[in-house]
């Protein structure tokens, strides 16, 4: 996922998957209860913490109504968790009661990313995010991450002309030559610098593992002894962070879309070239059939004219009528948003009819709704921003045992069309102000509660292996398998897994082997 940066791309695809496939293309319909219309506040657990959190803990929520029979609340977090007494930063919370009007408790969802809104998702979404069982017993509540949104929030630029240049703008050179590379890191280094700029001290401690820790703080000031919670895409490497930090306060975790942590970074990228391309090929597949296809023949020539669609985009970019240029980074983007999720799939219909006669307006809507760019020009959340600063933290440098240009060599190897656009990834986050905090590794948080972890076999985004791991992983980790096409599959694929998740959370029922859906 990313704008032109064919290299840049690596970190895109990382996990900004449920952010684009949910919030960008489709959305949802607010459920039919009513909220109470006066404010409520909620009870903390009243715990025992250490004595510099005290008043974080035991901190009171008043809730207000805010739209869409929703209540909102702001919640206050140390910006350093080894240093609580310093600086503050903002939380901003979103709930639905349970409608069924006797809950049990708090039920907390993030959509991914990392950068994606909980609090958008549940406030604009609710019905798509989680089924109406699950409404009905559950205060469904939404929450935007430090760093991200509402909350205390990552800022890289006054001017969105920056943002435009950053995400579309053509790198010059050839792609993996000195020049080429060096005009990478210099536009990320000065993005990065951008960040400092106007992000501050904040910028230093939007990481994974603070963000688990007001996770853990949101649960107790909403009065829940353990924690609840639907996490999709990235959601999951926040949830299991959460577990393997505070395993005995795990309750009810659904990890759907799953991040295996333990990946290496050059694998990362192979798995995620891999599961793209076979998704491109399930499209294409599925068009082919269709009268109204742009393509013709078979599923490899098609792909084929893909690559040179590509190719022929790297050098002969298409000037938009806003005066952007569609280079084969952008056109990656367009493509993978709608490969998401099957049901979009009817977007690349028209996105190669028009590129192939020289018309870049599709592209430029599909790329824009990934980066939430509205067409006046201006970017409706800071998603990209935070994704970024988020990334750079949790991941520390690549270290490479061969050379660029050998794992590009890989890349096109198993991914004919999309390996070329995510090689030379590691320009990213060089110059990055803060290092990363954490090394790759396994996450077993022992001694939680069971923990669903759910794959979808031809997931793009989140290779279905790494729910396989991350299941084996986790010391109480159970694997749910859908077998299907798209990107996440809980309350968008079948009654099977449904059933599986709903009965997990509101009957406390562990599926006693994979249910293979």
């Amino acid at each position: 996922m990313g704008g032109m940066r064919a290299g840049r791309a690596r970190r895109w695809l990382l996990v900004g998957v449920a952010a684009a496939s949910i919030a960008g293309l489709l959305g949802g319909c607010a459920s039919w209860f009513t909220a109470p219309r006066v404010s409520v506040t909620s009870h903390p657990t009243g715990e025992k913490v250490a004595a510099n959190l005290k008043d974080f803990y035991s901190q009171v929520l008043t809730w207000k109504n805010c739209g869409r029979h929703m209540q909102c609340a702001t919640a206050t977090a140390p910006m350093n968790w080894a240093d609580p007494s310093a600086a503050r930063i903002k939380l901003a919370l979103v709930r639905q009661p349970a409608t069924g009007g006797d809950s049990k408790g708090s039920l907390l969802v993030n959509p991914g990313g990392p950068g994606g809104s909980g609090f958008d998702f549940i406030h604009d979404s609710v019905d798509f995010a989680v089924s109406t069982r699950l409404q009905r017993e559950y205060d469904i509540i939404g929450f935007d991450p430090r760093g991200v949104g509402r909350s205390s929030a990552v800022s890289c630029f006054d001017d969105p002309k920056v943002m435009d240049q950053y995400a579309f703008g053509i790198i010059p050179g050839v792609e993996g030559s000195p020049e080429w590379i060096a005009a990478s890191e210099k536009e990320s280094a000065d993005f990065a610098a951008g960040c400092l700029k106007y992000t501050g001290p904040l910028l230093q401690y939007v990481d994974t593992v603070s963000a688990a820790r007001d996770l853990d703080l949101l649960r107790a000031i909403l009065g829940d002894r353990k924690l609840n919670y639907l996490g999709f895409s990235y959601g999951t490497f926040l949830g299991a962070t959460y577990a393997e930090l505070y395993p005995k306060k795990t309750g009810h975790l659904v990890l759907d879309g799953a991040l295996d942590p333990a990946t290496s970074d050059d694998d990362v990228t192979l798995f995620q070239a891999e599961g793209f391309e076979k998704a491109l090929r399930a499209y294409l597949a599925d068009c082919l059939d269709r009268d109204n296809c742009p393509f013709r023949g078979t599923v490899d020539a098609a792909e084929q004219r893909i690559a040179r669609i590509l190719a022929k985009l790297e050098v002969q970019p298409i000037r938009a009528d806003d005066g952007r240029q569609l280079g084969s980074g952008t056109m990656f983007t367009a493509i993978i948003v709608p490969l998401y999720n099957p049901d979009n799939w009817y977007a690349l219909d028209q996105l190669f009819a028009e590129v192939q006669d020289h018309d870049a307006t599709t592209a430029f809507v599909l790329a824009d709704s990934y980066y939430e760019r509205d067409a006046d020009g201006t970017y409706t959340s800071n998603s990209t921003e935070a994704f970024m600063a988020i990334n750079c933290l949790d991941y520390p440098p690549a270290v490479r045992t061969e050379s660029p240009e050998a794992q590009a060599a890989e890349l096109e190897k198993v991914a004919p069309v999309f390996g070329p656009l995510m090689a030379y990834g590691e320009t990213g986050c060089p110059g990055w102000p803060f290092p990363s905090t954490r090394e790759r590794g396994p996450i077993t948080a022992a001694g939680s509660s069971d923990i669903l972890v759910i794959g979808t076999t031809n997931d793009p985004a989140t290779p279905y292996k790494w729910a396989q791991a991350l299941a084996a992983e986790l010391q109480n980790g159970h694997l749910i398998t859908y077998k299907g096409e798209g990107h996440t599959a809980y309350n968008k694929s079948n009654s099977c897994v449904d059933n599986a998740v709903d009965d997990y959370f509101i009957d406390d029922v562990v599926p006693k082997s994979d249910p293979r859906c």
